[in-house]
Order: structure tokens, then sequence, then C-alpha cells
């Protein structure tokens, strides 16, 4: 079992940056299928990007397409999302997800974050 935490949001101004880490512990062996997805109130969880284990990225939210940037760091086990240009529209609570295959939806996900909260204020 692999756990999960998401560290680095916030509140901050339109237009404005943040960096969202992921760490991961337990039994983390093997290839992993991992996301950030995010939810705002009343609304479904939707994926915003993954990153599979050969390094391949999709961006599952077109809104998000050239201001985040998903990475990671296979030493340290750490998973990143640098937000830029950051809307009110991106307002949510930000979740990390690993799987041993992936998708743009929440079904192929195992491991899951608490999350952490962005606020984009206009």
């Amino acid at each position: 079992q692999v756990q999960l935490v998401e560290s680095g949001g916030g509140s901050v101004q339109a237009g404005g940056s943040l960096r969202l880490s992921c760490e991961a512990s337990g039994n983390t062996n093997g290839n992993y299928y991992m996301a950030w997805f995010r939810q705002a109130p009343g609304k479904e969880r939707e994926g915003v990007v993954t990153i599979l284990p050969g390094g391949g990225i999709t961006y599952c939210a077109g809104s998000v397409q050239g201001r985040f940037t998903i990475s990671k760091d296979n030493a340290k086990k750490t998973m990143f999302l640098q937000m830029n240009s950051l809307k009110p529209e991106d307002s949510a609570m930000y979740y990390c997800a690993a799987g041993r295959w992936g998708t743009c939806n929440t079904e192929f996900y195992t491991s899951w974050g608490p999350g952490t909260q962005v606020t984009v204020s206009s």
C-alpha cells in the first residue's frame, strides 16, 4: 500500500502561482501511474494531469495546459504540480493519486492523499 500526502496549497490572488508537492511512502516498489485530481464544491472530482511511469504526460483538463506543469523526483518519491497564472476557477481541493493503471478518471487509482486546498481570489 502506498501512502500519499500533499502539501503546498494555500490562498493566492488571480495570476499568482503555487507549487504543490506529493510525497509517497510505504510500498512504493514497482511502477505507478500518478496523477493530480481536483474537486470544487458541488462538482465531480476531475483529473487535472497524469504522468506515466515512463514519463509520458496527459493533460486531462484542457484549461490548465500551458499553465500547470507536472514533474516528479523518483529518488525523493515526490511529485510536483507547478501552477502558474492561477484563475478563480482553479479553486478546489487538489488530490494526489497513484495506481498500477492510469486514466483521467478516478477508478484506476488505488492510493489517494488527503488533499490540499487551493483558493484563488479575483
